[in-house]
């Protein structure tokens, strides 16, 4: 047992710990609700991208939700063992924040290095939908992906609108009505010419659109990435701490 007069000195410090721990535990917390909500969104909302290619479909908002979900159980666990004062559990929320840290390091780094990949599987599976697009056909996911994103990215077509003349689509019904520019009058007769066309729809390719969003922002992305993955350090370091103070100095928490 300690002196009493050692233990009174170490009281101040492991209850600046607490504090300290507890508040990174509540952002923890808040990021998991956030991402818990980013993969709702995506689910209900988004769906239609993901129905492009059957065969190259993407479970990122499962990801999410699932990677929210566990983060919002932690975080709530973290608060509840450094209330506690529980080494044991302390030591455990410890690790649970390095695998965090371990697993956003290495998808950060996979995505930086597979960007180009992910970029010519996105324009490919567009391009194939694209092809393939048949608005009549009302039990085709595909083609319903395709006018949900031409309407929500404002754009049409791959690179751009006069990729829809070399479709078997065009020759018969024109561009789709999902490229129309909302602020021009689009009338079937201009979306069946190409000439026509480009004073009536939306300009802008949509594989374009996004990948100039990405190459534009990859820095931010970049940063904001490795920032958060570094910020699960500050936790480690703070559990590992307060598990030490209370062990060596045999602290029971009232």
């Amino acid at each position: 047992m300690s002196p009493p007069s050692r233990r009174l000195q170490t009281k101040p410090v492991i209850t600046c710990l607490k504090t300290f721990l507890i508040s990174y535990s509540l952002i923890f917390w808040f990021t998991g609700v956030i991402l818990l909500a980013v993969g709702v969104w995506g689910k209900v909302k988004l769906e239609a991208y993901f129905s492009l290619d059957s065969d190259k479909s993407t479970n990122a908002p499962y990801v999410l939700i699932g990677t929210g979900a566990t983060i919002i159980i932690f975080g709530l666990f973290g608060c509840f063992a450094t209330c506690r004062g529980s080494p044991w559990m302390l030591k455990l929320y410890a690790m649970f924040l390095t695998l965090v840290f371990l697993a956003e390091l290495v998808a950060g780094i996979s995505g930086f290095i597979f960007r180009h990949e992910i970029k010519a599987i996105l324009g490919e599976v567009f391009e194939k939908a694209v092809k393939n697009y048949n608005s009549t056909d009302t039990t085709s996911t595909t083609s319903k992906a395709v006018d949900v994103i031409q309407r929500t990215l404002q754009c049409c077509g791959v690179k751009n609108y006069t990729d829809w003349g070399d479709t078997a689509y065009f020759k018969e019904n024109g561009i789709p009505e999902s490229c129309c520019n909302v602020s021009a009058k689009c009338t079937p007769e201009d979306r069946k010419a190409l000439e026509k066309a480009g004073s009536v729809v939306y300009t802008k390719g949509c594989f374009v659109h996004v990948a100039t969003v990405m190459e534009d922002n990859l820095g931010v992305i970049a940063g904001i990435s490795f920032g958060i993955a570094f910020f699960q350090l500050i936790g480690i370091f703070l559990a590992c701490c307060l598990s030490r103070y209370i062990t060596n100095n045999q602290y029971e928490m009232v």
